[in-house]
């Protein structure tokens, strides 16, 4: 289907531009929403006769867009929201819950300016965008947690979505971890004692050694002086 843009739309054009969308988009979004017309002759000449009255006025709701947009960028919202051990919500968070803690720092957003493909599931930081004009784009972060006190962990950098069953591993690798550096063999004072219990093992090696070259040299002694008595 043909219809006439009556403002810019994402990926499709401009004001006034003729576009081809499936009927689907066109019926359920573009004209309900008051988007685009059906581009017939009649309407054509409807959308020339009222393009000026058309263009002035995105003009002003794209200036009201840019001062909204400096004030919001970067905003971080909380909501507040049960979960389970692992950080999985027992529920969803959807446009409409972010549009309605948006409204209560004093924002006027529609939940159709928030841009969200899938509905929030996990705690965490999201960050999504906000079309507050067809051509003003802005950040913010939502920042869903169990308590006030998840909240301000996860804003410092935080990861909650860990189970306790890691966090148990990881605690159990920390102490193998600690345990071999005690393993290691003494430095310092420590090593200098330890040479020192060595030395005298050192000592009563070569003692025995020399006894031992004693004992045999011994018979070879006795027998070249019987040798010389006779």
């Amino acid at each position: 289907m043909d219809v006439i843009l009556l403002e810019r739309v994402g990926k499709l054009g401009q004001i006034g531009d003729v576009v081809r969308v499936k009927n689907g988009f066109a019926r359920n979004y573009l004209f309900p929403q008051g988007k685009a017309l059906r581009a017939t002759k009649d309407n054509r000449t409807k959308f020339e006769g009222m393009k000026a009255e058309l263009e002035a006025k995105n003009e002003a709701l794209k200036s009201d867009a840019e001062i909204a947009s400096k004030k919001l960028d970067g905003q971080s919202f909380v909501l507040l929201r049960q979960a389970g051990e692992g950080g999985q919500l027992y529920g969803s968070v959807s446009t409409r819950d972010i549009a309605a803690k948006i409204a209560e720092a004093g924002f006027a957003i529609d939940r159709n300016q928030i841009v969200l493909n899938v509905p929030i599931k996990t705690i965490g930081l999201k960050n999504l965008k906000v079309a507050l004009h067809p051509e003003i784009v802005t950040g913010i972060t939502v920042n869903v947690a169990r308590s006030a006190d998840e909240a301000v962990r996860q804003a410092r950098g935080e990861d909650l979505t860990v189970s306790r069953s890691e966090e148990q591993e990881k605690r159990a690798e920390a102490r193998v971890a600690a345990d071999k550096m005690f393993d290691k063999e003494p430095e310092g004072e420590g090593a200098e004692a330890a040479e020192g219990e060595q030395k005298p093992k050192a000592k009563r090696a070569k003692k025995a050694d020399a006894e031992g070259d004693n004992a045999e040299a011994k018979p070879a002694k006795a027998k070249k002086e019987k040798k010389a008595k006779e």
